[in-house]
């Protein structure tokens, strides 16, 4: 069964998202504010380069009017966490009564923030360690496949089945904090060190300073989800986040992606909300700490 989806946002993942359910058959809309992203969708579609650096187009329907996709009834949000209260506004007028709200978003706090809105119930939480660096509006090229996981919600029925008809490698779990707490291990250890250092994701396994910073950012992040009651999904941080380094090797995080085109980055929702928690805490973190402020400063 074919279903419509609404995803808000128009950057690496939302394209890369709308043109894999795009291509399975699925009715995709694409909410957004960026302007060169909505029209190249608009004309072109969502597209993807493959392996062979062959391109693929998919239909989607783009706006910026939020009235243009009002009363839908899944939704998955792939803004940038400071995005996160204009998009909890949107769509609350957008959502309908019986709708549900995916965040695959990155760091802590985006949950919350779309539930003071659109109610718990209507919220529901997902990861993916899939990546994809934006080639250009509305072109992207996969950064490597991982896996994409959504909390055990009845209400996403729909939801799942389109998302594995898509070809996406899809589980459903039922600690899902757990899982949100292992990808900011791993977000806080790599993101700002690529975004800093200006380099894929695999180059930090390449020098010794680098290397141990990005241990020493895994550890401390670790640390506080320990302090919050929170069980990892893996028992040794440090490998974990070299493991995915390795594999995404040639990927630019999304965080350095940001950088280079002079977009504001996620770090307080990342590096600064491990800083912050740390503190609640007790705990020393001397390197998430300085990541936060020198990505702020750039």
């Amino acid at each position: 069964m074919k279903h419509s989806i609404l995803l808000v946002g128009t950057g690496a993942l939302a394209t890369l998202f709308a043109a894999r359910l795009s291509e399975a058959g699925h009715n995709v809309s694409m909410l957004g504010t960026w302007k060169d992203g909505l029209a190249s969708l608009k004309e072109k579609g969502a597209r993807i380069v493959d392996a062979d650096g062959k391109e693929h187009a998919f239909r989607v329907h783009a706006t910026n009017d939020p009235r243009e996709v009002s009363g839908a009834k899944h939704a998955i949000v792939l803004v940038k966490s400071w995005q996160t209260e204009r998009v909890a506004r949107q769509l609350k007028d957008v959502l309908a009564p019986e709708g549900v709200a995916l965040t695959l978003q990155n760091g802590l706090g985006n949950r919350e923030t779309l539930a003071r809105d659109l109610g718990a119930e209507r919220v529901a939480l997902g990861v993916t360690t899939t990546g994809a660096t934006l080639v250009g509006p509305g072109l992207v090229k996969i950064g490597g496949e991982g896996i994409l996981s959504l909390e055990q919600n009845q209400a996403l029925g729909p939801l799942e089945a389109a998302l594995r008809s898509s070809n996406f490698n899809l589980q459903i779990v039922q600690d899902t904090r757990s899982l949100m707490w292992g990808k900011l291990v791993i977000n806080a250890a790599i993101n700002p060190l690529t975004a800093l250092l200006r380099v894929p994701n695999g180059e930090l396994l390449s020098h010794p300073w680098a290397r141990k910073a990005m241990s020493a950012l895994a550890r401390e992040t670790a640390e506080v989800a320990q302090a919050e009651r929170v069980h990892l999904p893996f028992s040794n941080p440090i490998e974990a986040v070299e493991e995915v380094a390795r594999k995404t090797a040639k990927n630019l995080s999304s965080m350095f992606q940001d950088v280079r085109r002079g977009a504001p980055t996620e770090i307080d929702a990342i590096s600064g909300a491990v800083a912050k928690r740390g503190e609640e805490h007790g705990i020393p973190t001397p390197y998430n700490r300085a990541c936060w402020q020198l990505v702020k400063a750039m």
